[in-house]
């Protein structure tokens, strides 16, 4: 059975973007990026919402910018290789390849979905990642916490929700970020 896995950038405060939307301040360097491709080596399909989906659909040319570093290139092949499904209500279409349109949630098709998928899947996006937490579906978690306070916008976990979490391993890097890895206990 293949494991769902939330992974976020966030904040040291807890927070994926700002309160004017921005997530400048979570670029990473070649050490975190290096280990954010080889933790995404083992999925074969990422569930996003629509807000994350429209961000990530750089990397379907992000190939054919010139001179991109190879680890740019390496995520791009992880990220084109991979299946998606997009939940939204709003998009008529998607406008990348192995992707298809959900238009809501489905949290039975989600388990179906990982009782027989061959690799991992990942679920990105706070809000999407909020509901698939609360339906119990997160196996495991991903946390690159960022060495700034921002003081406010959209939470990485969603509040009023208790996890009880079992911390199975860390990973600091040497511009600050700091990498929890957990699973979740059920």
């Amino acid at each position: 059975m293949a494991k769902l896995i939330y992974s976020a950038i966030t904040s040291l405060d807890g927070y994926v973007n700002d309160e004017k939307g921005n997530f400048d301040w979570a670029r990473p360097d070649e050490a975190v990026l290096a280990f954010v491709n080889d933790l995404e080596r083992p999925i074969g399909t990422y569930l996003y919402g629509r807000r994350m989906y429209e961000t990530m659909t750089y990397w379907e040319t992000a190939h054919t910018v010139p001179d991109q570093p190879p680890l740019m290139l390496d995520f791009t092949q992880l990220w084109q290789a991979a299946d998606k499904v997009v939940y939204s209500t709003t998009l008529a279409t998607v406008s990348t390849a192995r992707t298809r349109l959900a238009s809501h949630f489905d949290p039975a098709e989600v388990r179906q979905l990982k009782q027989t998928a061959e690799r991992d899947i990942t679920v990105s996006g706070a809000d999407l990642a909020a509901q698939a937490l609360r339906a119990g579906l997160v196996d495991e978690c991903h946390l690159f916490l960022n060495p700034v306070v921002v003081g406010g916008g959209t939470a990485a976990l969603p509040d009023g929700l208790r996890l009880d979490l079992t911390l199975l391993d860390e990973h600091r890097f040497a511009n600050g970020v700091v990498q929890l890895h957990y699973r979740v206990v059920r």
